[in-house]
């Protein structure tokens, strides 16, 4: 599991650590694993020449010192600085002494050794920094030639260290390279893309006592998890699955659902739908139950309209199912019906779902949220949401967030295991299913998305690696996903 931890406990922490070591020495530590990382890179890519851009503070300190020790290891190692005299002053003696090219305090000479570099260090900003560049900053990434490799130290510099707004004015890395522990902006959605490859190196920090704000799982943590039947185990053990979900316009999302969710493994999933739905279901599973029953999870709103008054029977059947004491995931079209309730609900919107929901609870008093103030600040909507419903949020993305209510007190879970092909429709029918047969087996409504989230997510890769997949052939994938996952 990756864990990353709030900005604040990163700085005490490492203020603790320095308390007892050597002056120099935490940023020693982390320009050497810097230096290393970047020999690696320059190495794997047949590079020579090395550019570091450098701002005031430790974060350009970090980036002097490791440009130093690559100079002094024969790498052609230039820095391009900020005014001369804010720059980290033992850092700047010591790449001058390694005969490192300095570029600082305006002029040309900047343009023309960045020119050079097959990769950069962004050096610029780190975690006390605030979203967006500065004009000069953002005058030498637009320099950065294309073909250069870039390597962020610690953050890239311009993106929110809290991972809350998102913004384009930023680094945009290959790979970041952070020190001790990952910081939210790492795993978070409105910063993510910026980040690249993440690599995080051992400092010594040591955070026990502190608890982790953002949490991301990995296939151990996904295994240990899985409901796993046993000799004793019989269908209704297993979880028995209810479905209401596709309609007359979109029968796909009821075929897609019930098959998301008996790849996962229940005992039985019971589909209740229009019966020429119903009647395709049967084509594609034939093991699916269409009579009403025992129910022990309900997957709800999948391809239904809200506004068709020609599926009654379903809207009554959601209504019914809301106001039961039974777990219910609610998707797409459900969520119009959605009022805060006791009994655990996980939601699956995506922005666009998310931000009409979020209207229409704050009333008409209220301005409306957009699509676009969804996935500019997409951590405090979904925040917003779990904690005015009482539920468990699972905003779909590039990088899928699960939010429980704040009064919860865990960590928010962030997924990003799916190949961008995964954004087609029918995915989140799929994704529903899943996590129905999950929260069946009993599992912990945060736990079920997480692990959910992330067998969708290596489904479609397995699906077509890197090609177009369909949401069908990431149905009939995750068995056998599921089966890796397990005898790993």
């Amino acid at each position: 599991m990756i864990q990353a931890y709030a900005v604040g406990d990163v700085r005490a922490v490492e203020a603790a650590l320095m308390a007892h070591l050597a002056e120099g020495e935490l940023m020693a530590r982390a320009a050497h694993g810097l230096a290393d990382v970047v020999s690696d890179r320059l190495t794997e890519r047949d590079g020579r020449r090395v550019v570091a851009l450098v701002g005031g503070g430790n974060n350009g300190g970090d980036a002097l010192y490791a440009v130093a020790l690559l100079a002094q290891a024969g790498v052609a190692a230039g820095a391009v600085c900020t005014a001369y005299s804010s720059v980290h002053a033992g850092g700047r003696e010591a790449a001058l002494a390694a005969g490192v090219v300095v570029a600082a305090d305006g002029g040309s000479h900047w343009q023309a050794l960045l020119a050079e570099a097959d990769l950069v260090i962004d050096g610029i900003t780190g975690i006390g920094g605030r979203p967006g560049l500065s004009d000069e900053a953002r005058e030498w990434v637009a320099a950065i030639p294309e073909s250069a490799y870039v390597v962020a130290v610690d953050l890239p510099s311009g993106v929110d260290p809290a991972g809350l707004v998102g913004t384009a004015d930023c680094v945009f890395a290959d790979e970041t390279v952070t020190f001790g522990v990952a910081k939210p902006c790492h795993l978070l959605p409105a910063s993510e893309a910026a980040v690249g490859r993440l690599t995080v190196v051992d400092i010594g920090l040591d955070f026990t006592g502190r608890a982790p704000v953002v949490e991301r799982l990995a296939a151990p943590d996904v295994a240990a998890a899985w409901p796993v039947p046993t000799a004793a185990s019989d269908k209704y053990s297993r979880g028995v699955v209810g479905v209401v979900a596709g309609s007359t316009a979109y029968p796909g999302a009821g075929i897609l659902c019930v098959l998301g969710a008996l790849g996962t493994g229940p005992g039985m999933v019971r589909y209740l739908g229009p019966a020429a739905v119903a009647a395709l279901v049967h084509v594609h599973a034939p093991e699916a139950v269409t009579a009403t029953g025992r129910v022990q999870a309900w997957v709800l709103g999948s391809g239904v309209d809200p506004e068709d008054t020609d599926d009654e029977d379903q809207v009554r059947w959601i209504r019914q199912a809301l106001d039961s004491d039974l777990p219910c995931v609610v998707d797409a079209g459900g969520l119009a019906f959605l009022a805060p309730r006791s009994a655990p609900t996980l939601i699956t919107p995506h922005a666009g779902e998310l931000a009409r929901l979020l209207t229409r609870l704050a009333g008409s008093g209220e301005s409306e949220v957009t699509r676009e103030d969804v996935l500019d600040r997409p951590l405090e909507h979904a925040q917003a949401a779990a904690d005015a419903l009482g539920a468990v949020v699972l905003l779909k993305g590039a990088t899928t967030l699960i939010v429980s209510p704040t009064a919860a007190g865990r960590p928010v879970r962030s997924q990003a295991d799916a190949p961008p092909w995964l954004a087609t429709a029918g995915a989140g029918d799929v994704l529903a299913g899943i996590l129905g047969t999950l929260v069946a087996a009993g599992l912990d409504l945060a736990d079920a998305a997480s692990v959910g989230a992330f067998v969708h997510g290596l489904a479609a890769d397995r699906a077509n690696p890197g090609g177009p997949v369909r949401a069908l052939a990431v149905a009939g994938k995750v068995p056998g996903v599921v089966a890796v996952l397990l005898t790993a």
